[in-house]
């Protein structure tokens, strides 16, 4: 899938200005009332942003990899919780169901994801079962023509907001062949969804438990067939670490900037801090970690586009960009000084915000032993 070129640069510039002139001005919003106000996402959904990667036959703007890329660089540019409001919806919420749905799953439930009608989540993680995503505990019993299902997920993006789960349970014995997928609606007798967690960053953006206590599923529900819930995880996986590699890039871009025009106007020892050659130091090094990301996620997209196995890929390049700007995200910090530790510059926001791009949707370390099995297995 892919847009025609004119409306793909047309859909960018829009974008483009929605970043600058609607959503930068609403971060400090965000952050202190930790919610996206309604009238940003009403916008987010005149602009199709929450059907990016959704084929056009179910009202979606079917971007290419390549394309979904280019527009979460720059969703990247402003606070990362502002794309949390549509980012399940583009990518683990709904890739599951545009990946391994039934023609009918499809025309149910992809129209309303693409206009932003249904919100979506993804239900894997539990509170003992995290990176070792092979081992959850949820379980789906069969009853008649119905499935019913029992666990507690743990810090599930979206969940108070979502009318449509994808729930990862156990169907069969342990290890990864007894995990099934499955669609859930929110309003299933016997789901309930926690508070809101209070976190470190990514204001919000909201993560909850979602518990189901004997919640019945119909067996048409199903996402793809008994025991493949693993494998549709990890496959919608691939494209979530790849977009998320992207919007790290976006933010290593804002931090940049921010940094640079802090750093001309800020004088020290009678002339700008930009003049000393241990703060062009740092920007050297900024600068040349986020073009490195930039071309590797653009290669890997243009990969998976051609229709490249992308595992170790999409692993190795979330791993190098979320690493980046973590430490862009503390030279940016070092640069501006005390200015970097108060509230009111915003630095230590992104500082805080970025924090999470190590640990979700596979951490550094998993990332690391995904690259290594690959690796190994293609031989080197």
């Amino acid at each position: 899938m892919s847009l025609d070129p004119e409306l793909f640069e047309a859909l960018m510039d829009g974008v483009r200005r929605f970043v600058n002139e609607r959503l930068r001005p609403a971060e400090a919003e965000v952050a202190d009332s930790d919610a996206i106000p309604d009238r940003l996402v009403a916008e987010m959904k005149e602009l199709g942003l929450f059907g990016l990667s959704i084929a056009p036959e179910y009202g979606g703007l079917g971007l290419s990899m390549a394309e979904e890329c280019r527009v979460a660089i720059e969703l990247g540019h402003t606070s990362p919780a502002m794309r949390s409001a549509f980012g399940t919806n583009v990518g683990i919420g709904s890739q599951g169901l545009v990946m391994a749905g039934t023609p009918e799953q499809k025309a149910r439930w992809l129209p309303q994801i693409a206009d932003g009608s249904i919100i979506t989540s993804f239900a894997l993680t539990e509170p003992d079962v995290g990176s070792d995503s092979a081992s959850v505990k949820t379980r789906a019993v069969r009853d008649g023509n119905q499935w019913r299902l029992t666990g507690t997920k743990r810090y599930i993006t979206n969940a108070d907001k979502a009318s449509l789960f994808t729930v990862m349970a156990r169907t069969g014995g342990e290890g990864a062949h007894g995990v099934s997928a499955f669609l859930v609606e929110a309003n299933s007798p016997g789901l309930s969804i926690g508070v809101p967690e209070k976190k470190m960053g990514q204001h919000g953006a909201h993560v909850c438990d979602v518990n189901f206590d004997e919640v019945p599923v119909p067996a048409g529900n199903m996402l793809g067939a008994e025991g493949e819930g693993f494998k549709v995880a990890m496959r919608v996986l691939d494209r979530g670490r790849l977009h998320i590699a992207a919007v790290c890039v976006g933010a290593s871009e804002r931090l940049i900037a921010d940094s640079v025009a802090y750093a001309t106007t800020r004088k020290q020892f009678g002339k700008p801090i930009s003049d000393h050659q241990l703060v062009q130091a740092m920007i050297a090094d900024m600068k040349t970690e986020s073009l490195a990301a930039r071309a590797f996620v653009i290669d890997t997209a243009n990969k998976k586009d051609a229709g490249d196995s992308v595992t170790m890929e999409a692993a190795a390049v979330k791993y190098f960009a979320s690493e980046m700007v973590g430490r862009v995200a503390d030279k940016a910090v070092q640069i501006f000084g005390g200015a970097g530790y108060i509230a009111d510059y915003g630095i230590e926001r992104f500082y805080r915000d970025v924090r999470l791009f190590r640990i979700y949707e596979g951490t550094s370390q998993i990332q690391q032993l995904v690259i290594a099995r690959e690796t190994i297995k293609r031989g080197g």
